[in-house]
């Protein structure tokens, strides 16, 4: 079977700086794969490749039947918005937003009506236990409840692929192990794969691979069955 999303053989530099330096991987429908190394290995410019953030130098990112690396600007940003959802180390919540609108706002920029639209992340909102912070912006809520609108608002359009980014890095150990269990188990209910960035074990933990970056290179694990 053919992946769901893969990179074969990525190059990319900044500078004279190498980030990549022939990476690979593979994901499966459903599968949550885990990404670590240490700082400066390559794993969120990884991440940003196989997203569509960013174009590698060389090498190719492939999802379904498409050649996401040569995609144009335009096509890329509407995968991003269709078929890929994102949860980042800050959340980077849209601070003159409420939490419904943020959660909404995906939807909404693929033309679902508002009254659909807000009746979506509601639940959203509530199936992530912050359905009590639906009225609050960015900065009346804690790092804890942001976190979980991300995820609602990574969720909401129902992606094939989360990619989550140090998705703990901002919070207490609690938080952190609380926001991992509703991100993963979100997940395998509406059966979206994960990409999952971490320097942290307790967290690649929640995966079923692992990959490590080093110095720009990759190599695949095996997650212990848990």
């Amino acid at each position: 079977m053919s992946p769901l999303l893969y990179a074969e053989d990525l190059h990319k530099s900044f500078g004279p700086t190498p980030a990549l330096a022939g990476a690979s991987i593979r994901i499966e429908p459903g599968e949550m794969v885990a990404i670590m190394g240490p700082s400066g290995s390559g794993k969120s410019t990884l991440l940003h490749c196989l997203a569509g953030i960013i174009r590698p130098d060389s090498g190719q990112v492939g999802y379904r039947d498409q050649v996401v690396s040569g995609m144009s600007d335009v096509a890329r940003s509407a995968l991003r918005r269709t078929d890929f959802g994102f949860v980042f180390q800050f959340g980077q919540l849209v601070p003159e937003l409420t939490a419904l609108e943020n959660v909404a706002l995906p939807l909404r920029l693929d033309r679902t009506r508002r009254r659909a639209a807000e009746r979506q992340a509601a639940a959203w909102l509530d199936r992530l236990e912050v359905g009590d912070a639906a009225g609050k912006r960015p900065g009346e809520m804690s790092g804890g409840q942001g976190q979980r609108v991300a995820i609602a608002r990574a969720l909401v359009a129902e992606p094939s692929v989360i990619f989550a980014d140090e998705p703990t890095g901002a919070l207490d150990s609690l938080n952190g192990e609380r926001v991992m269990q509703l991100l993963t188990t979100a997940a395998r209910d509406t059966g979206a794969a994960m990409v999952l960035v971490t320097h942290e074990p307790r967290v690649a933990a929640y995966a079923d691979r692992e990959v490590v970056v080093r110095d720009g290179h990759t190599r695949d694990l095996t997650v212990a069955a848990r």
